[in-house]
């Protein structure tokens, strides 16, 4: 059976009403028909962690702390069994800061994805859409925020008039999902519980933004934050926080206090299905959400799971703990050389590791930096013929058997076998392994072999490629120790630079880093009406290009603006596909991006397909036995929703500490 408990109404599918034309009618984006009500407020809801507060007179019962129409997964009709709360879950995290996953994973959101890459509301009980450009929020009435307070329309004119729309807290205005051609929406609050933002032109971005594994938040606890915000907050009360938090103002102090994407703050609330409630410096603890707005049919209230408490540990013992039974359930940092360690301590250990297809470009894809500082290397890294002789010297054979055990699709960064977006020559054109083509093209640049063996690069230096890496991905480093060997048979050498994941980062921000290794695409299994923006210089984050992708981010105040002839096409067929409502205009400016891409060789990929391990204790169930796993559309483990999980042993569900 598929699983799909926020589907689109059925007297609206029955009707013939596609989900595009959900985007540019009038129709509404609706949430499934409320079930169980016979159940709330009866105490078949209620978690056991919970059912004390309420009883001592602490806390509401169930009913009143739901909003007036939760949404409702029914669990049963979709080949997943309801669950009885209580418990705990046992997770690793390599740092403290990577507690942000977690909001990938508790994958909560305004509209947010199911598990066949449908939009459906979620936080929200309905948008209503009208020419792919007017869009309406409604929220659910009653929601309330983790702490109890009302989530209501205010906290989404707090962000956009009060953060976003304040210099001093965003100097660089709104991000480009709320732009429509270079325009602002007009935002409206039409009444305590509906929004609703106007562009002149459609803004396909908009939505799938907020259904994206970053939360983009276009809303805060205004009730919390206005204490640190210099328009609310008394002056003299305002200067004594700022003098206590050691800052130069009130705006430094606003972005701190404001760390909803951190997910780690037990004085902020959230809507997540769980809280932090205690970061300590190895462990940090969530806690249920009590006015989370998911419910089971049978009326319980969703997360099943009390707590979750995510350990803190050095990434290369992530295989290690989780063989030593000290994981309830793991995906993020385990890769797939780990999978014979996990199976050794299945049995002794009472876990099971699942193996779901990462749904990625590339497992590992080198960005030669078309925006990098030196001009020797810039010039370099332009010309396609390098580009393509990089690529054709690397035998994808040998690294797919070596690292993946011959399991892997090797070829170029690009989309996977079963999107619609997919075509062969897409994976195939310039990635075969071709040294005697590649020695031409090297030889037709100039670049001759010294007595060493090893090219000379233009400049007379030796042909010395630096490439840059997350210190953190084992996989990384393995598959770059081949590569060496490869390029040091047409005279290239290479260098590897392992480092912290953020320090690469900046470094390629400001044009210092000459290539970088990371992950392909993020999402290899797109929709036509999923932005293609990872194919265009419009992110910094893409190591392709980051300063066009600064510029285009900051609205050219930092960065420098795309120049490459070849690079243009691809901003002229995202204009396109934003300025388009048909699905069919759509898929044409993904194809020819992605034709562009297999042609220009702007990143060089590998081998995709890798199986990634999750390790799930046994007991704790609901979790699909094979599904796809990517940061996006997947969120990680988040549109296989972890508040569904729960404990079939009532040991385990009974493990609630104080």
């Amino acid at each position: 059976m598929t699983r799909d408990h926020r589907r689109i109404p059925d007297t609206l599918q029955a009707e013939g009403i596609s989900r595009r034309a959900l985007l540019t009618t009038g129709v509404a984006l609706a949430a499934a028909p409320l079930l169980g009500q016979t159940a709330l407020g009866q105490g078949a809801g209620e978690s056991p962690l919970l059912q004390a507060q309420v009883t001592a007179g602490s806390l509401p019962p169930l009913k009143e702390r739901l909003p007036q129409d939760p949404l409702v997964v029914d669990l049963p009709a979709h080949g997943r069994r309801t669950g009885t709360p209580g418990g705990e879950m046992t997770t690793l995290i390599a740092r403290a800061r990577d507690i942000r996953y977690l909001s990938a994973n508790a994958y909560t959101r305004l509209v947010g994805y199911t598990e066949q890459l449908q939009m459906q509301p979620d936080v929200l009980a309905a948008v209503d859409v009208v020419e792919g450009r007017i869009f309406t929020l409604r929220l659910r009435r009653g929601h309330r925020w983790s702490d109890g307070h009302p989530f209501t329309s205010e906290d989404f004119r707090y962000y956009w008039q009060d953060i976003i729309r304040n210099p001093a807290l965003t100097p660089s205005g709104p991000p480009l999902f709320l732009l429509a051609d270079g325009q602002e929406p007009k935002f409206e609050v039409l009444d305590e519980i509906t929004v609703r933002y106007s562009w002149p032109r459609p803004n396909p971005l908009f939505l799938p933004t907020l259904a994206g594994p970053q939360d983009p938040y276009i809303y805060r606890p205004a009730h919390v934050l206005r204490q640190y915000h210099v328009k609310y907050a008394p002056a003299e009360q305002l200067a004594e926080l700022v003098k206590k938090a050691r800052v130069k103002s009130w705006a430094p102090l606003h972005n701190r206090m404001d760390a909803m994407l951190e997910n780690s703050s037990p004085t902020l609330p959230t809507l997540f299905p769980w809280r932090p409630v205690e970061a300590g410096a190895t462990r940090i603890i969530f806690e249920r959400n009590p006015y989370f707005h998911r419910i089971d049919s049978a009326g319980a209230q969703l997360p099943y799971v009390d707590r979750v408490i995510a350990d803190i540990a050095s990434a290369s013992l992530f295989a290690a703990k989780t063989n030593a039974g000290e994981v309830d359930v793991l995906a993020r940092g385990l890769i797939m050389s780990d999978i014979p360690v996990l199976k050794q301590g299945e049995k002794a250990h009472d876990y099971a590791t699942l193996l779901w297809r990462m749904a990625r470009g590339s497992e590992l894809a080198l960005y030669p930096n078309l925006t990098v500082a030196d001009p020797m290397w810039r010039a370099l890294n332009r010309d396609v013929r390098w580009r393509r002789a990089l690529s054709l010297s690397i035998d994808r054979h040998t690294i797919n058997n070596a690292l993946l055990f011959g399991l892997g699709k090797e070829g170029n960064n690009t989309v996977m076998e079963g999107s619609a977006m997919f075509r062969p020559e897409y994976r195939s054109r310039w990635a075969q392994y071709d040294p005697a083509q590649a020695t031409r093209l090297l030889d037709e640049m100039g670049l001759k072999a010294a007595a060493s063996g090893i090219r000379t690069a233009p400049d007379g230096r030796p042909l010395e490629v630096v490439v840059e890496v997350d210190s953190d991905t084992g996989l990384a480093v393995d598959t770059l120790e081949l590569i060496t060997e490869f390029w040091r048979e047409v005279g290239i050498k290479l260098f590897i630079k392992p480092q912290d994941r953020t320090i690469l980062r900046n470094r390629a921000y400001e044009g210092r880093a000459v290539m970088v290794a990371s992950a392909g695409l993020d999402n290899a299994i797109p929709t036509a009406q999923m932005a293609p923006t990872e194919l265009a210089p419009v992110q910094q984050d893409n190591m392709s290009w980051p300063r066009w992708g600064q510029y285009a981010e900051t609205k050219g105040k930092s960065g420098e603006a795309c120049d490459d002839p070849q690079a243009k096409k691809l901003l002229v067929a995202m204009a396109s596909w934003m300025n388009a409502t048909d699905e069919a205009v759509k898929a044409r400016a993904w194809h020819e991006m992605l034709g562009l891409h297999s042609e220009n060789v702007w990143s060089i990929g590998t081998v995709a397909g890798a199986l990634q391990p999750v390790a799930l204790r046994n007991g704790l169930i609901n979790f699909p036995k094979t599904a796809l796993y990517s940061w996006a559309p997947t969120a990680l483990l988040g549109i296989y929703r972890m508040d569904e999980l729960f404990w079939v042993r009532p040991e385990r569900r009974g493990s609630n500490p104080a």
